[in-house]
């Protein structure tokens, strides 16, 4: 059997949270159909965060009350502090990412609080998510380094992580937030966090800032993690980070997987007619190289 390869697209969360056209409730929902009808299993639909700061998530409660969304798709959503966490238990949602920085500077600009702080809260909030019922995923940000103050001990992301298993985070997450990380150090630090904590499920968030978000994401894949975060057309990017680029295009991950015989469950076409009306709601060329290769060839229209 091939091997089974899970993405948990970010699309509608961090892939839209830094444009400047904010969409309609209806695009979103198109959107949404649309992935799921490319083989999508896992999609994070927004974040619970304050609608002045990030215009684009105003409307993520009402987005997940519209959903109609199939039994074999897991909804998610981020959340970054207290109020976050009321309004996703109010939502219904049943699948949380929680993450904090483990860079003080990053911390204080994305959360307004310092990342020992920021951890301390969030570990909080896991158990009181917990106690509500709710699944949560345990991230840490800039995992791999940070464009303000350089290298991450590895150390520290150890500890953040097993802070929030602590706290009942079953799923945990690295996050490359600043495109900084290299094959090398990923599968270096994936190592040092299975060693840590075995029991855990892990999945990384790479960005592709300085071009090496496929070549990360294949070193995960070699240190044994089969999920990863990415967003269709290679939206994305954090408005804290100077220089962000956008996360591993979806459809790009789906082509890797394939070349090398892993199962992602993806209709690489059908996704590829999603980054069209991307394209032509955001009124921008996507960065993903995929569709681009398809229609050249004749094969998406």
């Amino acid at each position: 059997m091939r091997e089974a390869v899970l993405f948990e697209d970010e699309t509608l969360r961090d892939g839209l949270q830094v444009e400047k056209i904010v969409l309609r409730l209806e695009d979103k929902l198109a959107l949404f159909d649309r992935l799921v009808a490319a083989g999508i299993k896992r999609i994070q639909v927004g974040s619970f965060v304050h609608p002045g700061i990030v215009p684009q998530m105003a409307d993520t409660d009402e987005l997940i009350r519209r959903i109609e969304a199939p039994p074999d798709v897991l909804l998610t959503g981020l959340v970054l502090n207290r109020k976050g966490v009321e309004r996703a238990l109010d939502s219904g949602l049943g699948h949380l990412s929680m993450s904090v920085s483990v860079s003080d500077t990053h911390s204080r600009k994305n959360a307004n609080m310092p990342a020992a702080e920021a951890l301390d809260s969030m570990c909080r909030l896991i158990e009181e998510a917990v106690a509500g019922g709710v699944t949560p995923r345990g991230g840490v940000q800039c995992a791999f380094g940070c464009v303000y103050e350089g290298a991450v001990p590895e150390q520290t992301v150890v500890d953040a992580l097993k802070s929030m298993a602590a706290a009942g985070a079953r799923e945990l997450n690295l996050a490359d937030t600043t495109g900084m990380g290299n094959p090398v150090q990923v599968r270096r630090l994936i190592t040092k966090v299975r060693e840590a904590l075995p029991d855990a499920e892990l999945s990384l968030h790479l960005h592709d800032t300085r071009g090496l978000g496929l070549a990360n994401m294949m070193a995960g894949y070699q240190a044994g993690v089969r999920q990863f975060d990415t967003a269709t057309g290679g939206l994305g990017g954090c408005p804290f980070v100077r220089g962000a680029a956008g996360n591993v295009p979806t459809e790009d991950a789906a082509h890797l997987f394939a070349a090398i015989e892993a199962d992602t469950g993806i209709d690489l076409p059908n996704l590829c007619r999603t980054v069209d009306l991307l394209e032509t709601l955001l009124e921008h060329p996507l960065p993903g190289r995929m569709c681009r290769v398809l229609k050249a060839m004749g094969g998406c229209q």
